[in-house]
């Protein structure tokens, strides 16, 4: 943790304080702040961050509209902190490229405690035996979290990167719903529909010729996705 760098983003004083002090006494030392989006926005250009706490209502440009921005500048885990609580607002926060959804008022040893699962996922599929995965025109280097589609390099989120992963290592296997969200999010699966829907649909936006027509990540109605692997080399 001593080398993970965390940004969080909110313009209550009270919020920075309750997440600076608990997430240093859970070991994590580099913690920058921010109160406005512009400053988020530069921060994010001149650092590298490991995970984002970003509010929506911000003085100056609201979290959602500067989501994609900085997911432009970092594939940094998101976390989107707001009081809204609609399926809207939270399908709006994932497909603009957040990772996750923080309903305030919120208990911070559990926003402590997801950040340390998310950042133990990535660190444990980082240090994974790397692996060159080749579907078709999708190439993707588990080492270099390098995604070439059709000859492109393509920049995707953390949580798409690590749904696409998953698929990549387990080629034509079917996974449910609750599968993808257990694996992948590493949380018990709460009928949280929604978010497995949105993530694969950005996904196909990256990946796909025709992503309403979709070769790689198919749906397989009632039981759920895979990766259609006829096309691996």
């Amino acid at each position: 943790m001593e080398n993970t760098r965390l940004l969080i983003v909110d313009d209550e004083q009270a919020i920075h304080q309750m997440l600076r002090i608990i997430l240093q006494k859970e070991g994590f030392e580099r913690i920058d702040t921010a109160e406005t989006a512009e400053e988020a926005l530069r921060l994010c250009g001149v650092n590298s961050y490991d995970l984002i706490f970003l509010d929506v209502m911000l003085p100056d440009r609201s979290g959602f509209e500067i989501c994609p921005l900085i997911r432009e500048k970092t594939n940094a885990t998101i976390f989107i902190l707001t009081a809204r609580t609609t399926d809207l607002d939270k399908l709006s926060g994932f497909a603009l490229g957040a990772d996750d959804y923080i309903t305030k008022p919120f208990n911070p040893l559990e926003a402590v405690a997801r950040v340390k699962a998310h950042l133990r996922r990535h660190k444990v599929s980082n240090v994974k035996e790397s692996a060159n995965y080749q579907f078709g025109d999708l190439s993707v280097n588990s080492s270099s979290g390098e995604v070439i589609v059709r000859g492109v390099k393509v920049s995707l989120p953390a949580q798409v990167y690590q749904l696409l992963l998953f698929f990549c290592q387990h080629p034509n296997q079917l996974f449910s719903k609750a599968q993808l969200y257990e694996n992948v999010w590493g949380e018990d699966f709460l009928g949280e529909d929604n978010t497995i829907m949105v993530h694969i649909r950005k996904l196909r936006e990256k990946i796909e010729l025709d992503p309403s027509k979709p070769q790689l990540i198919v749906t397989v109605r009632g039981l759920g996705y895979k990766l259609a692997a006829e096309g691996r080399n």
